[in-house]
């Protein structure tokens, strides 16, 4: 029998199919599902920080002398007396990335190794800043085809980073 327009159908009591449905099983909030997230999210981002931070240090100029006097050894025709090459220009820093025309440097690196060039007076065995190009380079050549068109120069340095806003080239004098 069917049950009336509008009516319920007929359910007899206990009936396991027929009744209200049963609670969905244990639904857990969302809690631990955003601890989770947040966990996750906290160590990628002390990741990339760390990964970060450490670029800076890691970041060494590359550099190539284009002369022979880069070494900075002391050869055998020059006099014993030389004076001692003043104190480091009054920069910031030292570091040859804060070079301008016309101030003056020394390399500081072992004989024969990567040059390492300090902003210094202008004395014997220093190297003038003749020019100082900004930009991207791509190495060696690129920054002995920049300097080709400086007059006098006879030393070049560069400075290759992994961001191209913070290369240079310096075209260089040895005095």
């Amino acid at each position: 029998m069917s049950p009336a327009y509008g009516g319920q159908p007929y359910r007899p009591e206990g009936d396991p199919y027929g009744g209200d449905p049963a609670p969905a099983p244990g639904r857990r909030g969302r809690g631990p599902l955003i601890a989770v997230l947040a966990v996750v999210l906290v160590v990628v981002a002390g990741g990339a920080f760390w990964f970060l931070r450490g670029q800076g240090d890691d970041a060494a100029p590359v550099a190539a002398p284009s002369g022979p006097a880069v070494a900075g050894e002391p050869s055998a025709d020059t006099d014993a007396a030389e004076p001692a090459p003043s104190a480091a220009a009054p920069e910031s820093s030292a570091d040859p990335r804060f070079a301008k025309v016309g101030q003056c440097v020394r390399n500081e690196g072992a004989a024969g190794g990567k040059p390492k060039l300090v902003i210094s007076g202008c004395a014997a065995k220093s190297y003038e800043v003749l020019s100082r190009i900004d930009g991207a380079t791509s190495g060696e050549r690129d920054a002995e085809a920049k300097c080709g068109k400086v007059e006098g120069y006879t030393n070049w340095y560069f400075f290759d980073s992994e961001l191209d806003t913070l290369d240079f080239v310096l075209c260089l004098k040895q005095r």
